[in-house]
């Protein structure tokens, strides 16, 4: 007989919680009486309860670990390989650089907006489905893409690869945070960012070798990525599982009536749930507030943001046009020619380094998380602050013949060494300072991030175009060095600024309710589901 929460519950034990005073009967029953009209039996796991996402097998755990990580690795590299095809595709096509540009950008939009909105949904349905279905839709625009007749339907469809492969930046790490305890996810969120920033860099790699093919082209880009999001496809199918508590709690709720006949049993997420719309609208306006009133997001949403959309620029730069600037003389031998996929090769060096940098970082974490608390997430950030700005103008300003070649790409790899730990840096940190609103801080963070990355490529190639690429570039170092103080000024005074945050206040008083619920019956079904 199917046992809710693990344990066999008796009408004894159903009215011994009816008749309890109000602390509950004993830590081995997962049952809770609310008092209300019609009396409810609520279902919570057990202590050690294997169908607790967080209690699942180490295996298993990273397996979904890292059916996530593919997905954000897929849509990173899809997004880095469309630029490096320009060439190939405009003059299969016959349109400008503008409106190739326009496919960038409407791209990266698709993942600061629906973000709003599919958090939602993963609430209400869960995140096995949402996974599943957004894969299938993205990897039908990657076809609409590959057939594309005319750049107009280029640009529609990669709007929809934007909006459906959103999953892959905004979910992934919610499912990170259902399955792994908090000392737990330095790794896991190392992976997931080392896999967004790796695979932008492999992406454009290798779509520079199909691009640059006179049999293949563009058009082959796109088919090889759907091959891989195929595979995936398969992948999310056979190995990944629910990790949204609350909607495992449901279906436990929902066997169970249907197994007694009894409808008094209901996990907490069923009772007083409120509508999708309802729903819908407190995920597109607590994102906003935040961005709009909490200094800890605004401050790090301006500084990822523009570094997000130097990562842009770059890529949209990195071009025919943009080659000419690696010309290197080296000693008597004339000049050297350095390839676009040399260049991106050093994204995937920066990434590497990144990754270790965050390895660090997370013993740092352990070592200080009991006298600096969540600041002790922001050793690296510090020192990556430093790094952003010096390396743009070491960048900047050695691209030069006269240079031997190997010193604007240490500035390169650098700067994207420095990228790779804010990137961490913005999931791990919200994540700690906003517990239960971290899903809404996040996806205030991913707008702005987003924004940049639409805008900055439409004026990139003007702006080089102005002001050569030396001030261009050290246009950006300076912006980057105004920014430098972000993170030293909430690892001295982040404890202060968060006192001060009525959001911060909640969640407060949220944790010390769960802590009360331990031990206590909630009041009443909202209450019971707060906890």
């Amino acid at each position: 007989m199917h046992r809710p929460c693990g344990l066999m519950v008796t009408k004894d034990q159903v009215a011994m919680i009816v008749n309890d005073t109000g602390k509950r009967i004993g830590s081995s029953s997962c049952t809770t009486h609310v008092p209300q009209e019609q009396e409810l039996i609520l279902i919570k796991f057990d202590e050690g309860d294997p169908r607790d996402p967080k209690n699942f097998s180490y295996a298993r755990r990273w397996v979904i670990t890292l059916t996530g990580c593919a997905f954000a690795g897929i849509t990173a590299a899809v997004a880095s390989s469309y630029s490096i095809s320009y060439e190939s595709m405009m003059s299969d096509l016959n349109c400008t650089q503008l409106q190739a540009t326009l496919g960038l950008s409407l791209y990266a939009m698709g993942f600061g907006i629906v973000p709003l909105i599919s958090s939602s949904f993963s609430e209400e349905c869960g995140r096995r489905p949402v996974y599943i279905v957004s894969s299938v839709l993205f990897l039908l625009a990657e076809v609409m893409n590959a057939l594309a007749p005319n750049i107009q339907t280029v640009i529609v469809s990669r709007t929809l690869q934007g909006i459906f492969g959103s999953t892959g930046a905004s979910l992934v790490g919610g499912s990170i945070a259902d399955i792994w305890q908090p000392h737990e996810r330095g790794l896991p969120m190392s992976l997931f960012a080392f896999s967004s920033i790796f695979s932008f860099g492999l992406g454009s790699t290798f779509g520079g070798l199909i691009a640059a093919n006179p049999h293949l082209g563009w058009r082959w880009v796109q088919w090889v990525h759907i091959m891989f999001t195929g595979a995936y496809v398969l992948d999310v199918i056979l190995m990944m599982s629910e990790t949204r508590s609350s909607i495992v709690l449901a279906r436990i709720a929902k066997d169970t009536r249907k197994m007694t006949g009894d409808p008094r049993y209901r996990s907490s997420a069923e009772i007083d749930k409120p509508s999708m719309a309802s729903l819908i609208k407190t995920s597109c306006t607590r994102p906003l507030y935040l961005l709009l009133t909490e200094p800890i997001v605004q401050s790090f949403s301006l500084w990822c943001g523009l570094t997000w959309g130097i990562v842009y620029c770059l890529l949209e730069s990195i071009t025919t046009e943009f080659q000419s600037v690696y010309h290197f003389s080296v000693g008597e031998t004339g000049l050297v020619f350095l390839s676009q996929r040399e260049v991106i090769l050093l994204h995937i060096i920066g990434a590497i380094l990144g990754f270790m940098a965050n390895v660090y970082q997370e013993t740092l974490y352990r070592k200080y998380f009991a006298t600096k608390g969540q600041e002790a997430r922001l050793y690296m950030a510090c020192v990556a602050a430093i790094v952003l700005p010096v390396s743009m103008f070491i960048y900047a300003w050695t691209a030069s013949p006269s240079i031997h070649w190997i010193v604007p790409l240490i500035g390169l790899t650098g700067f994207m060494s420095g990228v790779f730990v804010i990137f961490q840096v913005s999931f791990l940190y919200l994540a700690d300072c906003y517990g239960p609103y971290t899903s809404s801080a996040q996806a205030g963070q991913s707008l702005a991030r987003n924004t940049m990355a639409l805008v900055f490529p439409l004026f990139t190639q003007q702006m080089f175009a102005g002001m050569t690429y030396k001030w261009g570039l050290t246009l950006w170092a300076l912006l980057s060095v105004v920014l430098a103080p972000t993170p030293w000024v909430l690892f001295f005074f982040g404890s202060k600024i968060r006192s001060h945050s009525k959001v911060s206040r909640k969640i407060l008083e949220a944790e010390s309710q769960q802590l009360d619920g331990d031990s206590t019956v909630a009041s009443s079904p909202i209450e019971e589901k707060v906890v």
